[in-house]
């Protein structure tokens, strides 16, 4: 008998032998009147074995089937490896038409010795950031260099951006590493389908912050450094860059990204997805919109932040860009390319003329003169620009000074000299 079984017999035995009241023995017992008369007669016709319940020991009715038992097993020992129990009873309703609620899996999961994905830790206590109030207020991005196919395979970086007014995944896609070209791939994602937003939370990436020492003399008299690459797109399209302090500002961003190392990384391998091209269409076609359907949230308000792109070029703000001195034989020389400059209005030569280089990010290049184009030139591979200070005595600091960058191209000739890169 049970604990609570033993204190109605006791009870109930003092109901018998005229100790106690009907009355007093139902409050007693937390039972009405009427059930504690029932009690009694179960007790006299049976004794102590009628106090007990009459389904002890049989199997309940909605309990799992041995055969359905052994199937899921079956699955999660080869097939299902690796997912989570929260995603595995969704996959198997999916994809297996098996119906079961998640606790009831967990339960046959432990029982069978299967271990839980991840410790779950107690968490520490950070103060919570209220979410925007509409979407486009606020946009987190980052990269997550991971194993995303496969512990055999070598890392890969997931590029993502997020609203943080609802969660909604807006761009994803998979890239080698996490570079200012990367960056500027997923802004232009984001702003073509869903426009500007008005602020972008992001880490302190060399791509996204200036994290070097070096002052030049138009930068001093300015008060601040040049921006990278992505931060003049950013001023270019008026988003206000807003960089976190440490990991855990960033959780908003984090979490998803944990999930998708989860998720993601299961059903790629469950569907035998092992590169960039089959990652990268199996994340537009299907997977970013299960994800949203999944997890993302109903805003705070049905308005909307998102500014139009209509009336920015944005094949000439999303681009890598360089200052540069057009020579005399009017050309343009960066690394092992050189860019012919045609004459001008009139037959005039640009040569000594300060000109502004972007590579699109389709590899192709253009030279600006005074916001007017006066060359292009084919596509070539994109290559991460690098800024090339030198600090080891004053004498290497003052050729610094003229902030000479060095342009890799990759299969090209030895770099050759730009100024004014960032």
């Amino acid at each position: 008998m049970s604990n609570k079984e033993l204190v109605r017999y006791q009870v109930l035995g003092g109901l018998l032998e005229g100790q106690l009241a009907l009355q007093e023995t139902a409050v007693a017992l937390g039972v009405s009147p009427r059930h504690a008369r029932r009690l009694l007669k179960r007790l006299r016709e049976h004794g102590p074995q009628g106090l007990v319940h009459g389904n002890r020991g049989r199997a309940p009715t909605n309990r799992t089937s041995d055969e359905l038992r052994e199937r899921i097993l079956a699955f999660v020992e080869d097939r299902y490896a690796g997912f989570n129990d929260t995603h595995l009873t969704e996959i198997l309703a999916e994809r297996e038409e098996i119906s079961i609620g998640r606790e009831t899996l967990r339960g046959i999961l432990r029982s069978a010795g299967h271990h839980p994905k991840r410790k779950r830790r107690p968490k520490k206590h950070y103060r919570r950031r209220e979410r925007s109030a509409t979407k486009g207020l606020m946009v987190l991005w980052d990269g997550s260099p991971h194993r995303w196919f496969g512990e055999e395979r070598p890392a890969v970086t997931l590029m993502a951006a997020i609203d943080d007014a609802d969660g909604e995944l807006l761009a994803a896609f998979f890239i080698p590493q996490e570079t200012s070209e990367a960056y500027l791939r997923l802004l232009s994602s984001v702003v073509l389908v869903h426009g500007i937003p008005v602020s972008i939370y992001q880490d302190r990436h060399g791509a996204l912050r200036r994290n070097d020492d070096f002052w030049s003399l138009e930068e001093q008299l300015a008060g601040r450094q040049r921006p990278t690459q992505v931060g003049q797109a950013l001023e270019d399209l008026a988003i206000h860059p807003i960089f976190a302090l440490s990991p855990q500002a960033k959780g908003r961003v984090e979490r998803p990204l944990g999930v998708l190392q989860d998720r993601l990384i299961a059903e790629m391998r469950l569907d035998g997805i092992t590169n960039f091209e089959a990652a990268n269409r199996y994340l537009e076609e299907r997977w970013i919109h299960r994800y949203n359907q999944r997890f993302r949230k109903v805003p705070r308000s049905p308005d909307s932040s998102y500014r139009s792109h209509g009336g920015f070029d944005l094949h000439k703000i999303l681009a890598f860009r360089y200052q540069a001195t057009v020579l005399n034989d009017n050309t343009v020389r960066l690394g092992g390319l050189t860019i012919d400059i045609p004459p001008g209005p009139r037959g005039r030569s640009y040569a000594k003329a300060r000109v502004d280089v972007r590579q699109h990010l389709d590899g192709s290049w253009t030279v600006y003169f005074h916001e007017e184009t006066i060359a292009q030139a084919p596509a070539s591979p994109v290559a991460e620009p690098m800024r090339y200070l030198k600090h080891n005595n004053n004498r290497r600091r003052a050729k610094a000074a003229r902030q000479e960058i060095f342009l890799y191209l990759p299969n090209s000739q030895p770099p050759g000299t730009l100024s004014l890169g960032s």
